[in-house]
């Protein structure tokens, strides 16, 4: 893959002369799918080209043993062996040590190496790295990502494979009469590989998959991949350059790469239409835009409150409920419309309003409908569910009644899933006991169910935690204040659940007391609880804020990529002025790209008049 660089001193602003080149070669486009709404065109891919260039190779799926039918000259470089050399043959030759080499050699991983079987058989994906050879016998590190490609049939037709080769850590010695050394020649492809120009790095060639129409090409290959490979891909030819830069190409590979619900959130956020896809997918993907900022906004929420919940729907803040003067139970709805030129909050008056609560929590669902559960109200602790549709003429809270229902509790972690589905988990129940249970509720149907997911194994019990979603049923746990025997701590563990598994499981993502846990590489985030976690189109998650153990910011931005076969740990540095404090129930997040803070410069959540902006792509309106 080609690496997005977030620190590229590339100026994406739309200069005259970037103007008249993007109009030149996008007017000599093989195909011009029909732009919705006009705009700009999309960044300029060349851009992108100069980190890292990257091999790529095509193989014919529909011939026995997938024999490889393209390469590029960042592959003859890297590996040693030229085009005419390899067409014809199956790929597993860069697994031996040397060209004459006749078996595998043993460092290889066999587990990787039926990974990459069953993606050629099964039609899965592969992401992974597996030990490679040189012609020279030198070994190198190849992180290789394959992507089946599917004919009008549906039968696979390709095999797309993305290559990234850095040394491997191994002396195996020199191969016999080589004299060559693999740091020279790992330095020789630093070089080629940093100092390769845009026009060096588009190659010609003819190989099958471009024999295929432009519309092929773009709607069943290169929708496909992912934005980090559609910039690796353009560096391939000519044709692919001019074909990545079209803008609706850029939507439909972030619809498949990020989903269709995520994709229309986007389109939401102000002027995405003038920044474009493609633009957008780099900012998302490398954070480049990523900064704070501060906003003045009008009206007032009174009577003041701690504790409440907020939950955006659209370009809206929505506040529910909270905890007034004497631990007084708060009812009511404010709303404040970041989309207006002059913002403020406003005492939105529904029918049927939900008994009082605090430590509750606030979601959306289907668009426009929010849903509130549990939380502590005057007669104590709530498990009951309530709807209201933002956009209905007469809005009105309804309850939901369900068979089944959790435990009544407050403080717990809840997040949705598919637009419609409740996911609630852990707590503090009667008595200050901690749960750990973890609960659905699908609101599309009829009559909603409540059911608990069992799993043999659950992370300790927890409050003040989050729950995020990512790829697609995914959800990852962060943080809270965890029991540990008898005693309660502050936790910054990590535990992952896919809910499309038959029978979901916890897996412990870090934490070195848990079962099969380890700590990641990277800076980790001081352990904490009530605290921010974002989740990033492509799956990553942003955690921020929070009450924070020791003497540590808690204004500090971690990132953490859960799909990473080994996740890391990273510190994201952002300009701007943060907040010096970020409630987890009192912030919430807009459009996808921006997380908005309520009451976060001296920590009193009444104080709703000034609110903070993390911005993680630039608003052109």
């Amino acid at each position: 893959m080609m690496e997005w660089d977030s620190n590229s001193e590339s100026d994406l602003s739309s200069g005259e002369e970037e103007e008249e080149e993007e109009e030149e070669i996008g007017g000599g486009l093989g195909f011009m799918l029909k732009k919705s709404g006009g705009g700009e065109l999309p960044f300029p891919i060349d851009k992108l080209l100069q980190p890292a260039p990257c091999g790529f190779v095509v193989t014919d799926a529909l011939e026995p043993d997938h024999p490889i039918i393209y390469v590029n000259s960042v592959f003859e470089t890297m590996t040693g062996y030229r085009a005419e050399e390899v067409l014809g043959r199956n790929c597993r030759f860069l697994q031996c040590r040397g060209p004459f080499a006749k078996r595998r050699h043993p460092l290889v991983n066999p587990i990787k190496v039926a990974e990459i079987r069953k993606c050629m058989t099964e039609g899965t994906e592969f992401q992974g790295e597996l030990l490679n050879f040189r012609k020279d016998g030198f070994p190198m590190m190849n992180r290789l990502r394959m992507t089946p490609i599917y004919g009008d049939d549906e039968t696979i037709t390709h095999i797309i494979g993305i290559q990234v080769f850095t040394e491997a850590a191994l002396d195996l010695g020199p191969l016999p009469k080589s004299s060559s050394s693999f740091k020279d020649s790992s330095r020789a492809s630093d070089r080629f590989r940093f100092k390769i120009s845009p026009s060096e790095a588009v190659s010609g060639g003819v190989c099958g998959i471009l024999e295929l129409s432009d519309e092929v090409l773009a709607l069943k290959i290169l929708s496909r991949l992912t934005p980090r490979d559609i910039a690796s891909v353009g560096s391939v030819s000519r044709r692919l350059y001019e074909l990545t830069r079209n803008e609706d190409l850029w939507r439909m590979v972030c619809q498949n790469a990020w989903g269709s619900e995520t994709t229309r959130v986007l389109e939401t956020v102000p002027g995405a239409k003038r920044l474009g896809w493609g633009r957008l997918a780099r900012e998302l993907t490398t954070l480049e835009a990523a900064a704070w900022r501060k906003l003045t906004v009008g009206g007032a929420v009174e009577p003041s409150r701690c504790n409440f919940s907020a939950c955006a729907v659209g370009n809206r803040v929505v506040l529910f409920g909270g905890e007034g003067v004497n631990m007084q139970p708060m009812n009511d709805t404010f709303v404040l419309d970041l989309s207006s030129s002059n913002p403020e909050w406003q005492n939105f008056k529904v029918g049927s309003p939900p008994p009082g609560r605090w430590g509750h929590t606030l979601s959306c669902v289907n668009g426009s409908n929010l849903v509130l559960f549990g939380g502590c109200g005057r007669q104590g602790l709530l498990n009951d569910v309530f709807v209201l549709d933002l956009d209905a003429k007469h809005p009105t809270w309804r309850e939901i009644f369900s068979m089944a229902p959790p435990l009544p509790r407050s403080w717990h972690s809840s997040c949705t899933l598919d637009g419609s589905k409740l996911v609630v988990s852990g707590g503090c129940a009667d008595s200050g006991v901690l749960l750990s249970d973890t609960f659905l509720l699908d609101l599309s149907m009829e009559k909603p169910v409540w059911r608990e997911i069992p799993v043999s194994w659950t992370p300790p019990s927890r409050l003040g935690h989050t729950l995020s979603v990512y790829g697609g049923r995914k959800i990852l746990m962060f943080g809270g204040l965890a029991k540990s025997g008898p005693l309660r701590f502050r936790s910054s563990d990590v535990f992952t659940m896919d809910l499309s598994e038959e029978e979901p499981c916890w897996r412990c993502v870090t934490g070195s007391e848990m079962p099969g846990g380890g700590n990641p590489g990277g800076v980790s985030p001081p352990p904490r609880l009530d605290h921010v976690a974002v989740s990033l189109p492509g799956g990553r998650i942003l955690v921020f804020g929070g009450s924070v153990a020791g003497l540590h910011s808690a204004s500090q931005l971690y990132i953490l990529d859960p799909t990473e076969e080994k996740p890391t740990w990273r510190i994201l540095n952002v300009p701007g002025r943060p907040p010096r404090f970020a409630w987890g129930h009192s912030t919430c997040i807009v459009g996808g790209t921006r997380a908005i803070v309520l009451g976060g410069q001296t920590g009193e959540e009444w104080m709703l008049g000034e609110i903070h902006e993390l911005s993680l792509a630039s608003s052109i309106i």
